[in-house]
């Protein structure tokens, strides 16, 4: 089997993202609440419990909210190694 790369999230302009590292026992449960809160954002998996959450620019306050209670409540640590891609289009 071959080596298999990740691949980045497909976000652009327009969208805001958050990392979340948790662990990737937590990964399902995270990506459930997500789910449930239709339309706050989508979940790209980077590989284990490395996460990137994007949402649409005007759901951006809720995007936060949404990340720093999963990172509590999961222990999960939220990264900011990268900018938000959050230019309007």
């Amino acid at each position: 089997m071959k080596n298999l790369k990740s691949v980045p999230p497909a976000v652009g302009l327009g969208m805001a993202t958050r990392r979340l590292v948790l662990a990737a026992r937590d990964v399902v449960f995270a990506k459930g609440i997500v789910e449930a809160l239709d339309g706050v954002a989508a979940v790209f998996a980077e590989g284990g419990g490395d996460l990137v959450l994007a949402s649409p620019l005007d759901r951006e306050a809720e995007l936060d909210e949404l990340v720093r209670d999963l990172a509590r409540e999961l222990g999960g640590v939220i990264v900011d190694d990268e900018p938000a891609l959050t230019t309007a289009p």
